[in-house]
């Protein structure tokens, strides 16, 4: 056989093997990872579960790894996932599991009873995705399967960290306390959010509203003033007013041709926006500006430092909390990362091996310090995320303050100068006929 043939088979074998990551929990509650590579899902699970009944290990999640599965995380969990929501509220279905559990019942009768619950409410209120998920979480309880397990079979409802969380718990028996502290979580997060969400609410309602201002003065208004200065002989417009009158009958001229080019171009703009390697794009030219860019990375290890405090608070060892959160962080934070837990593996400090690699700030390396200290870590990576998350805060409403007048005054002149443009013959012809 020619060898470039053998070489040509061999990649083809190469490209079919796909690398995949499963989670384990051992008799003594930790978390592990393992990885394996197989052709296909079912092989690897398959594999997985063969090796966690030889190495006595409960299998909770198994998922492909890669540079396919690696974008599809990071962008569950990047930036602009804040913004993001799903059918399935998993923040409703942890506080009602948390009170029901509270009240005493079982996790299955838990499970059956939200469901029952599904059943008689109406279809305003439940939506079909939730059904389907309660109703499954519910049949693989019934098949003798952990919680974690039954989790991780939906992991666009289910995020690792909680999946984690919920595995550690069955270990520790400590179920309501470690839901009581995701739902602690989840509220800062989306604390954080809601005001990055008020504070572009009114700046875009500002563009909107300007945008449609001027939309009308150049589609509607400026046609009608260039069919007036057609018969206006001793007239002589300005080359901004021409311009600007030329466009206006253009566009009235042309009206299908216009709105057909506008909804295309708002509808591309759109297609591109929603891409992830667009919105990774835009991110960075943002991170470039230094006073942007410093805030998000504040936001980014805020949320670092809170996701692996909710994790070792729940029982999850600190290596196996790292590399979870390690998709919070950007591409270049994630390699110092790795090269953290190498040194975390060697019994090197916490805070040594993350100040080492830049991913403590000042702030947050003297909490830590002290958490090593008094054995109080998660707690302080919390103050940390906290004190973080307090400055973000007050960012923002310095960017609001400055931002909405600067584009009030910005439209404000856009539209002036429309207006005057328009207007400017009026005034020449009048101050000549004086």
């Amino acid at each position: 056989m020619p060898r470039n043939d053998v070489s040509g088979k061999a990649k083809r074998v190469n490209r079919a093997m796909a690398k995949f990551m499963w989670l384990g929990l051992n008799a003594r509650g930790e978390l592990r990872q393992y990885d394996l590579i197989a052709t296909q899902r079912t092989d690897a699970t398959q594999e997985a579960r063969q090796q966690a009944a030889t190495m006595g290990v409960q299998l909770v999640e198994i998922r492909k790894t890669g540079r396919a599965a690696t974008q599809t995380l990071r962008q569950r969990m990047s930036f602009t996932g804040l913004f993001r929501k799903t059918s399935f509220n998993l923040s409703l279905f942890a506080a009602e599991l948390l009170a029901l559990l509270r009240a005493g019942l079982a996790l299955t009768e838990v499970l059956d009873t939200l469901v029952e619950r599904q059943r008689e409410a109406t279809s305003v209120t439940i939506s079909d995705g939730s059904r389907h998920v309660l109703s499954g979480l519910l049949r693989f309880m019934q098949q003798g399967k952990s919680f974690s397990s039954a989790l991780a079979a939906y992991p666009e409802q289910f995020p690792t960290l909680f999946v984690a969380m919920m595995a550690a718990s069955e270990q520790t028996g400590e179920m309501s306390e470690a839901l009581a502290r995701y739902l602690h979580y989840h509220e800062q997060i989306s604390l954080v959010r809601q005001k990055l969400i008020s504070a572009s609410l009114y700046p875009g309602m500002l563009l909107l509203t300007g945008g449609t201002v001027a939309l009308f003065l150049i589609c509607f208004l400026a046609p009608r003033f260039g069919h007036v200065y057609e018969g206006m002989t001793n007239a002589e417009l300005p080359t901004m007013s021409r311009g600007l009158i030329a466009l206006g009958l253009f566009v009235s001229d042309h009206i299908i041709a216009s709105t057909v080019f506008l909804t295309a171009c708002i509808a591309g703009s759109f297609a591109v926006a929603v891409r992830p390697a667009t919105r990774q794009q835009c991110l960075g030219w943002i991170a470039s500006v230094a006073w942007i860019g410093d805030v998000m990375k504040l936001m980014q290890m805020g949320r670092f430092y809170r996701s692996t405090a909710m994790l070792l608070q729940g029982g999850v060892p600190v290596l196996t909390s790292l590399e979870m959160t390690r998709d919070l962080l950007p591409a270049e934070r994630q390699t110092a990362l790795a090269r953290s837990m190498l040194r975390i593996s060697e019994g090197k400090a916490l805070s040594e091996s993350l100040h080492r690699e830049a991913l403590l700030t000042p702030i947050a390396l003297r909490l830590l310090k002290a958490g090593e200290r008094n054995g109080q870590i998660a707690g302080m990576l919390e103050q940390a995320a906290l004190f973080h998350e307090r400055e973000i805060a007050q960012w923002v409403e310095r960017f609001v303050r400055l931002v909405e007048p600067t584009l009030m005054l910005v439209m404000g002149i856009g539209i002036g100068l429309i207006v005057v443009l328009l207007y400017l013959p009026i005034f020449d012809l009048a101050g000549s006929l004086q």
